[in-house]
């Protein structure tokens, strides 16, 4: 042996105090879920009095929250669990969240979900934050055991915790709602996961066709909302739901259908639309976009751009006091592509092509260009450029950046507070993009973002989706609930289709007078 590998060995052998050699041996333990084992080694160290960290604690709590599945075991990780945690609590050791979260598990297998939920009220006296996983065993335990008051309660917590809940919780929630038949917690949850998921699975789809078909459902809902509250709630909410409430009364009929590619569902024939971001998104997302703009940008030259009012005569009026526009084009991401940037290329007839485009589309209504001010002193000193930039600026349809600036800020701002479409290929995915760090953010760019193409030298828009691929509640008082299924094409994706029975048969008479 080598000088080297004599002194690595050397140092490998100084390393193997008892306590290192413990943690190696309860890692092994745990890959091999051997909790008799783990439990063993424990034991040994309480014996010899060698004292454990945190770490060493959480390890054998994890094994031991970890194994309660396991009908062999349960009765000795429940047992052994608690034995384990006392101990820790006793020689001085402040548990942590991870130790909560374990704990709070065990408490959960016995069915003492009131263990677990006071195991997290408790969390704050150790100056630890709770995770949504610190809730879950309590919040599981109290649907399962359909407790539905006290689910309530730990959902009343987690929310006053700042914790959103996600797809699991939601449907724990949902059915044990259904089940206990509190319509007005089903019609809740049902919002709470359309706006968390797109799709649902088979086993969730059965749920909420079991709760249609409930004689609780039959009871529900009113037959002469006020249509014009309810239209509204739709707008005000984005498309695709109201959230005022069941609509109609009597036994629902549940279907299970496609949606045709212009978003018709085959069964009732109702239109589906393409959902976008609420009000009060909308407006959380502009003020979120503002001041990060104006922090990286010229703040006179931004702030202008959102509240002053220009010439007409050669440039828009400011987005603040007159943002209707039906379309912004990021003019930099059209006219530079398929150019060759080595030569500075710059397409102004591919701009001008989606320009015309938008203008015929949306019934002779001029899009905003959003376009750096250097792009534009390099347009004008050509004849054919300068006529095509003429026409813009005498129709308020140009708004050239100042020097200094990064176009993108200009045209998403403008964009998300005119709620209007926005042409480019931009993926929105770098650095300015991750500043603002939305989760409604994807869901705005799939309602507000028009690709587009050339091919051999011909225009192709791709406008946003006729239909979004998520839970839908009409004016009507219908639901059209989509299911995961393991097609990529659309055609053939099954939809929930559960409409009134009542309704239905109001709307088919109106329809034939």
């Amino acid at each position: 042996m080598d000088a080297t590998n004599r002194s690595n060995a050397k140092k490998k052998k100084s390393n193997q105090t008892p306590v290192n050699k413990f943690q190696f041996e309860v890692n092994s333990c745990s890959k091999k879920k051997d909790v008799r084992g783990a439990i063993s080694l424990f034991e040994s160290m309480i014996s010899q009095d060698i004292r454990l960290n945190q770490h060493h604690f959480n390890s054998l709590l994890y094994l031991c929250s970890n194994s309660v599945a396991d009908p062999s075991l349960k009765e000795l990780v429940l047992d052994y669990g608690f034995r384990v945690f006392d101990h820790m609590s006793s020689i001085g050791i402040s548990p942590n969240e991870a130790s909560i979260t374990a704990i709070a598990r065990l408490a959960a297998a016995k069915g003492d979900g009131d263990h677990a939920f006071e195991l997290v009220k408790s969390i704050g006296k150790y100056k630890v934050e709770p995770r949504l996983r610190t809730y879950d065993p309590a919040l599981f335990c109290f649907c399962e055991h359909l407790d539905a008051e006290k689910a309530y309660e730990v959902e009343k917590h987690m929310s006053e915790a700042g914790l959103r809940l996600e797809e699991e919780e939601l449907v724990a929630l949902l059915k044990v709602s259904a089940e206990k038949g509190r319509q007005e917690r089903v019609y809740e949850y049902l919002h709470k996961l359309r706006s968390s998921v797109r799709v649902v699975c088979e086993s969730i789809a059965k749920v909420i066709e079991d709760w249609f078909h409930s004689t609780k459902a039959s009871e529900v809902g009113e037959l002469n909302m006020d249509t014009g509250r309810v239209k509204e709630g739709i707008l005000r909410n984005g498309g695709g739901w109201h959230g005022l409430g069941w609509i109609g009364q009597g036994n629902w009929v549940v279907r299970r259908a496609n949606v045709d590619l212009d978003g018709h569902c085959c069964c009732c024939r109702e239109q589906l639309v393409c959902v976008d971001i609420d009000d009060d998104e909308t407006e959380r997302f502009a003020q979120s976009v503002a001041p990060l703009a104006l922090e990286r940008e010229v703040k006179a030259n931004f702030s202008e751009f959102q509240v002053c009012e220009f010439d007409p005569v050669i440039a828009p009026i400011g987005l603040a006091k007159h943002a209707d526009y039906d379309a912004i084009v990021d003019g930099a991401n059209i006219g530079l592509y398929q150019q060759n940037f080595a030569d500075g290329g710059f397409s102004i007839s591919q701009l001008d092509d989606v320009v015309k485009e938008l203008y015929n589309r949306s019934g002779k209504k001029w899009p905003l260009v959003i376009l750096h001010n250097r792009r534009l002193r390099g347009l004008v000193e050509n004849p054919y450029s300068r006529k095509i930039v003429q026409e813009w600026m005498y129709n308020g349809s140009l708004y050239t950046t100042p020097n200094g600036s990064n176009d993108d800020w200009y045209w998403l701002y403008a964009a998300v507070k005119s709620r209007c479409l926005l042409v480019t290929n931009d993926d929105m995915r770098d650095h300015i993009f991750q500043l603002i760090g939305n989760s409604f953010f994807n869901q705005w760019k799939e309602r507000h973002q028009v690709h587009y193409t050339f091919i051999k030298g011909i225009l192709q828009l791709q406008m946003p989706p006729t239909y979004s691929l998520v839970i839908q509640e009409s004016e009507k008082g219908s639901w059209h609930v989509p299911i995961a299924g393991n097609s990529n094409e659309e055609s053939s994706r099954i939809w929930l289709c559960v409409h009134c029975q009542v309704v239905m048969m109001l709307v088919l008479t109106c329809q034939m007078m």
